[in-house]
């Protein structure tokens, strides 16, 4: 195991972020352990959590132009990691959406930093399905960018009720 996934299990278990026992997931599969990014609830929890992502994606040798965050936990989650990356001298620009469409002021389902021609890192918490990494990427090619790469916390390696796999 890698030096920031020992420090991410680490600081998930010291966050009572990943717990172990008998959970009842929302596909209503049973799971004997359960993760909620949402204990990261410091800035110095967020922030270690942060430099376990920033390092995971350097060791990656991921090539991309700007992070995007899915609502919800990855608004957060991208945001830290953009800070992390401008801490140590990389200033990314910063991308998420709405779940739902404004009809004032700038109106629409993204905020932040334009994504057209873009290489876009999706930054979230879990994925199980793909249900929403699928919504990511298709908001990020409606708008021009180009998805370079997901980065999750954690993968249940979960097989989608509608894979053939």
């Amino acid at each position: 195991m890698t030096d920031h996934q020992t420090r991410f299990l680490d600081l998930a278990l010291a966050a009572d972020a990943l717990r172990f026992g008998q959970f009842t997931l929302k596909s209503g599969r049973v799971s004997p352990y359960f993760f909620n990014a949402g204990r990261f609830d410091s800035g110095a929890l967020m922030s270690g959590l942060a430099g376990c992502y920033v390092d995971a994606i350097d060791s990656a040798g991921l090539e991309f132009d700007l992070l995007f965050g899915p609502a919800y936990k990855g608004i957060p989650l991208a945001t830290a990691i953009a800070c992390r990356f401008a801490d140590s001298g990389r200033d990314l620009p910063l991308a998420f959406n709405r779940k739902e469409a404004k009809d004032h002021g700038e109106g629409g389902t993204l905020i932040g930093a334009p994504l057209a021609g873009k290489r876009v890192l999706i930054v979230d918490d879990v994925i199980t399905a793909g249900t929403a990494i699928r919504e990511a990427l298709a908001i990020i090619r409606a708008a021009g960018g180009i998805p370079a790469g997901i980065v999750v916390a954690l993968d249940r390696q979960e097989i989608a009720s509608d894979s053939d796999t």
